[in-house]
């Protein structure tokens, strides 16, 4: 039995403008251990913008690409790393901190 895809949705301050269409909101779900290649998981904790930016084309619904990633709101950007950092944390750790 598959264990359910946790999911993030993020709303943009600043969307994120594609020709005619406007993305003013990203689902995020959580990266699988492949996903994570070429990154390391202390960067990602770190938000370093190069490593959130690199992962968001990754895990991101609709996809965007790093360009659009690179080119986003720096809040958004941020919003969208603290949501990743949430899906590394233990169950045990999620009860220590309900407000995340």
């Amino acid at each position: 039995m598959s264990k359910p895809v946790k999911i993030a949705n993020v709303p943009l301050e600043e969307p994120i403008a594609r020709g005619e269409t406007s993305i003013e909101t990203l689902q995020l779900r959580k990266p699988m251990s492949g996903e994570l290649r070429g990154l390391t998981l202390v960067d990602l904790t770190q938000l370093k913008t190069d490593t959130v930016i690199k992962l968001l084309p990754r895990i991101s619904n609709p996809p965007i690409t790093e360009i659009e990633a690179a080119g986003m709101d720096p809040a958004d950007l941020l919003q969208c790393g603290v949501e990743i950092g949430c899906f590394f944390l233990t169950a045990a750790m999620r009860a220590e901190n309900p407000g995340l």
